[in-house]
């Protein structure tokens, strides 16, 4: 018995240090220099809250988080309202021969540069852009739209076709792992379609909807290249901002302290959807 001990503690201890370097040690040092400040080229190591009382109560920052927290709930929301059909239809409608061919083209966006993506959709949402040109030629509109490019909608649209497979895999999962037995038992007893799908196939596909909740959640919320090349000022996101304080203002103590005030309302947000989670499961 010590002897496999010892021989699986030597097997975990490299990734065991990689990770506690490369992971551990960077989140670690953002939270020291968080309770840092910062003047210039200076920095005063005296222990100091100030970052955080800034933090939670300068306007500027209560309005760029809310705003990265609602267009990450928006994307997600979307992504995964859009994803469960398609998961659905490829789990139960799709022939098993022809599934390999439908995953293989969900994930064809992976094959290309995900920063290519963005500006693909930066010249299709642009003033004279594809969609604009293709509405007009329809005599849809008269004039080019303006709310589709450089603002939050710009950015919801575009990180919502990024992480639309991130979406559909584990949901598809999800619903492989379905006993397909419960769902002819369910009519059986007398329950519609919409009924089973309610009381029986969602209930059983919440572990794959919570993952893609949050799979798609979490990174949004700190994306960075999306918001610089679509949002323009109304679109502009923490990360942004938190980037301009550790390059640009040299004030990184603020920008840590920023940084760690946004991971703690993931974490929140996080523990909230896997309770969300929990209880949809178990409402079976």
């Amino acid at each position: 018995m010590q002897t496999d001990t010892a021989r699986g503690l030597s097997l975990i201890s490299v990734p065991f240090l990689y990770a506690v370097l490369l992971l551990a040690g960077p989140l670690l040092t953002i939270l020291v220099f968080s309770f840092w400040s910062q003047d210039y080229l200076t920095v005063d190591r005296t222990p100091t809250l100030e970052n955080y009382r800034a933090a939670l109560g300068e306007p500027i920052y209560r309005t760029l988080l809310l705003r990265s927290l609602g267009i990450a709930g928006a994307v997600t929301l979307i992504t995964v309202v859009l994803a469960f059909p398609v998961a659905y239809y490829v789990s139960f409608r799709v022939h098993p021969s022809k599934k390999p061919l439908w995953l293989f083209l969900i994930t064809i966006p992976f094959w290309t540069s995900y920063l290519l993506r963005i500006f693909l959709w930066k010249v299709m949402l642009g003033y004279n852009g594809v969609i604009n040109s293709a509405l007009e030629g329809l005599g849809l509109i008269d004039e080019p739209l303006r709310f589709i490019l450089y603002n939050a909608n710009a950015v919801v649209i575009t990180l919502s076709h990024a992480f639309a497979p991130f979406a559909i895999l584990p949901i598809f999962v999800a619903l492989e792992r379905i006993d397909r037995s419960l769902l002819e038992a369910a009519r059986d007893l007398g329950e519609n379609a919409i009924t089973t799908f309610l009381r029986v196939t969602l209930p059983l596909a919440a572990p794959g909807v919570v993952a893609a909740l949050l799979i798609v959640f979490i990174p949004t919320v700190g994306d960075y290249i999306t918001p610089a090349q679509v949002g323009g000022p109304g679109g502009k996101m923490i990360a942004n901002f938190i980037y301009e304080l550790f390059f640009s203002l040299n004030d990184r103590p603020m920008g840590s302290a920023l940084a760690v005030v946004a991971m703690a309302a993931v974490t929140v947000v996080a523990l909230a959807v896997l309770w969300l989670g929990r209880r949809l499961g178990g409402a079976r």
